[in-house]
């Protein structure tokens, strides 16, 4: 079976093309979206970002990829970090788009290397190194505002989103049941440390018994279906398990007391809006961003910063970062990192602890 990306699926072999370069490089492109999809399985839209990437070099460069150099890749950087100013994970990405094309094009086994010699007498190479490319770094690249709730403000938030379902409640208008599921919504993202998408694709089958918790009951653990994919792949799965009663308390009560009345015959979500629909994550952001202004807290925070909040709280409480990790699907530890921003009260707190230990060790070498 003939590999998805080969060039003679594009290309009639020994044919001459009217406008050679542009045909060539337009096969180039059709065959490396025919081996990202077809043979990687990549989602569309990554594929067609990663498409739009390489094109956008390509109109940079100027010319054609077998006349592609680390030099014409290194002007290009130059024009998005000076000129264009992107943010450094943008960077990132259009650096690994490019790295793949030319991985693909210079690749033994889709034969592009020998029709380029053939019709161009060059061929193309990589252009992407590591010394003209960024590394992912641990330290946090993102707008300094995305921050974890302090305790303080999580509890602001969760005493503002209670009083929207009392004010509902006595005006007598309608509302209390969206400002209620608002209220237990974000209690559960943050309690099971969620992404926003994670937590309103939740549906009520996917909370199940603990074997080691019994005391949660029926939600000892949150089977989690549509964590971040990694580049272009399938939701990724996991498990989380439950840590705080208070949480399974308001899950309990929001699915006797409002669900019912909220739900469409015969659906499964957890959340659903006013029309019956499964709720979007434009809704929990905009509920959230309300409340958040409400309060007067930093208006670059957004739901995220609830699952930073569930990372920094427990670091905080002594749990294994080891675990935490796994708590919130993290791959690298260093990821995990990242979430953690301590309170100034815990980091004095570990500076005493560290002196305590240290003192002893440090007199008896004294001696």
């Amino acid at each position: 079976m003939t590999a998805h990306g080969v060039a003679g699926l594009y290309l009639a072999s020994g044919v001459s093309l009217l406008r050679a370069e542009e045909s060539v490089f337009e096969a180039m492109v059709t065959g490396w979206r025919a081996q990202q999809m077809g043979g990687r399985g990549l989602r569309e839209d990554y594929v067609t970002g990663t498409v739009r990437a390489v094109r956008q070099f390509h109109t940079h460069a100027g010319t054609w990829p077998w006349l592609w150099s680390a030099g014409l890749f290194d002007d290009w950087m130059m024009d998005l970090v000076s000129v264009r100013q992107l943010a450094p994970s943008t960077i990132r990405g259009y650096q690994l788009a490019v790295r793949q094309f030319c991985d693909y094009l210079t690749s033994e086994h889709y034969g592009w290397v020998a029709e380029c010699e053939l019709r161009f007498g060059t061929h193309p190479v990589q252009v992407c190194h590591d010394w003209n490319t960024t590394r992912h770094l641990q330290d946090y690249e993102g707008r300094p505002g995305r921050r974890p709730l302090t305790r303080y403000e999580l509890q602001a938030l969760f005493d503002r989103a209670d009083a929207e379902v009392e004010r509902c409640l006595e005006s007598g208008r309608k509302g209390a049941l969206p400002a209620y599921r608002d209220a237990v919504l974000l209690r559960v993202a943050y309690a099971w440390g969620l992404r926003a998408n994670e937590a309103v694709h939740l549906d009520v089958t996917d909370f199940y018994r603990n074997a080691h918790a019994p005391e949660f009951g029926e939600f000892g653990m949150l089977h989690v279906r549509h964590g971040k994919s990694s580049r272009g792949g399938p939701p990724k799965r996991r498990s989380v398990v439950t840590l705080r009663d208070w949480a399974v308390e308001a899950v309990q009560d929001y699915l006797e007391n409002v669900w019912p009345l909220m739900r469409p015959d015969g659906e499964r979500a957890l959340w659903f809006s006013e029309r019956g629909t499964r709720l979007r994550t434009r809704e929990l952001s905009d509920r959230f961003a309300a409340y958040r202004d409400d309060l007067g807290f930093d208006r670059v925070l957004s739901p995220h910063a609830l699952r930073h909040s569930y990372v920094t709280h427990l670091i905080e409480e002594g749990v294994d970062p080891v675990f935490v990790q796994r708590q919130v699907g993290h791959q690298h530890q260093s990821t995990t990192s990242i979430y953690t921003g301590v309170s100034g009260d815990f980091a004095n707190k570990m500076m005493r602890d560290a002196l305590e230990r240290l003192r002893p060790q440090e007199e008896g070498a004294g001696r």
